[in-house]
């Protein structure tokens, strides 16, 4: 299968990404979280544990890593422009992670968002399943 690119960026060019994947863009169904800080963020979620990610980040100091709920998961928001880029999990020095669709050039080609409610698990249950659907190929420089 051929792959393919995604390319998105924060709102000031902050924070880039860019994710390979051999998935059409219809293939993908944003996860839309309905916990109270994600909804609040119109945030949703797409991710390839096949696929590649790339994050760069021009201004480190400019980037707010914020948790919540059980802690586990890191958000990484462009403090100069307040978008939320991604979210991402480390174990064992290896990081998984899933970006926010928003912000991907193109994401009204994903396909229809699907509804999900991780605060209903376990903090255990919630990283089986971070390992399971999210990048597992992860940079950040």
């Amino acid at each position: 299968m051929t792959s393919r690119r995604y390319r998105g960026t924060c709102h000031c060019g902050n924070i880039q990404l860019e994710f390979e994947s051999t998935r059409p863009p219809d293939k993908f169904r944003p996860r839309s979280c309905d916990c109270s800080f994600c909804v609040e963020q119109g945030a949703q979620y797409v991710s390839d544990p096949q696929g590649k990610l790339t994050i760069t980040v021009r201004e480190d100091r400019e980037l707010n890593r914020y948790r919540q709920g059980s802690e586990s998961a890191e958000f990484l928001i462009c403090r100069k422009c307040g978008v939320l880029a991604a979210v991402v999990y480390s174990e064992n020095t290896k990081l998984h992670a899933s970006v926010n669709a928003r912000i991907i050039d193109n994401s009204e080609a994903f396909g229809h968002k699907l509804p999900v409610s991780p605060q209903k698990l376990s903090a255990g249950e919630k990283r089986a399943r971070w390992k399971e659907l999210w990048f597992s190929d992860v940079s950040i420089s």
